[in-house]
């Protein structure tokens, strides 16, 4: 987990004009435009640690995770939980402990040792506890190229959300992470038939009419690859309705027999 203090150079009790001038300063430095195109990361950090610490809610919200992820035990607790193999809800907090402390492989080791996705990490960890450990595993299976699994556990996050909020402001990055995830990965790292069942999940989610509509066009061009064109001319026509500027679409309207107008 980023520190953000870290990043701006600040303690965590800064004020907000010392956040503000911490992030001017740095900003000289490492603007693309000034330093160039090898500071674009550098600078999407600073302004990802300045746009969260500068809203007192968010900042808020981050200061609770950080302080998790930082927290120091007077035992050694991941011994204790790593000698408990044989018990489901110690193993699951070994997983959320080592996700926290650095030790990823080991927690996905784990993770997939108990069965992956068909592990009920929910079942062991308490709600938020478990929301936090699933986005912490997500990026890492993400990182490792195992697309489809945090996918599905991005979207148990999020439909626990819009069930009842626990992240709040940092679902925006939450809802980030799953469009470029579903836009240039997934799509290319699962089968048709298992990626018109990704789509029928995402439109399950609530996001907007223009996101569903590029989603309905990915199942459709799946279903045309599946020779399922009947089916496939639903799902344009679906897209359509939600956007009719969709784009990229006038050779799959042609393909499909869809009113070009």
């Amino acid at each position: 987990m980023e520190n953000y203090y870290q990043i701006l150079g600040l303690e965590q009790s800064a004020s907000d004009e010392q956040i503000k001038r911490a992030f001017r300063d740095r900003a000289k430095k490492v603007h693309p435009d000034i330093a160039g195109e090898a500071c674009k990361h550098e600078m999407q950090k600073l302004l990802t640690a300045y746009e969260t610490l500068s809203n007192q809610e968010r900042r808020a919200e981050y200061d609770r995770a950080y302080t998790r992820f930082s927290k120091h035990y007077d035992f050694d607790y991941r011994t204790f939980l790593k000698e408990r193999k044989d018990d489901p809800e110690s193993q699951a907090k070994l997983i959320f402990f080592d996700l926290l402390h650095l030790e990823e492989d080991e927690a996905l080791q784990v993770w997939h040792d108990l069965g992956g996705l068909d592990f009920p990490l929910d079942a062991y960890l308490d709600r938020e506890d478990w929301m936090d450990c699933s986005f912490i595993l997500a990026e890492e299976l993400d990182k490792r190229g195992q697309f489809y699994e945090a996918f599905i556990l991005l979207t148990d996050i999020i439909r626990e959300e819009r069930r009842k909020p626990y992240f709040r402001h940092f679902m925006e990055e939450v809802d980030i992470f799953l469009k470029n995830l579903v836009r240039n990965k997934l799509i290319h790292a699962v089968d048709d038939e298992l990626l018109v069942e990704c789509m029928e999940e995402l439109l399950d989610l609530g996001y907007s009419r223009k996101d569903e509509a590029r989603w309905l066009r990915t199942m459709a061009e799946a279903l045309v690859r599946l020779g399922l064109l009947q089916e496939a001319r639903g799902a344009l026509q679906g897209a359509l309705q939600r956007d009719p500027q969709l784009p990229q679409v006038v050779q799959l309207k042609r393909r499909l027999g869809v009113d070009l107008r």
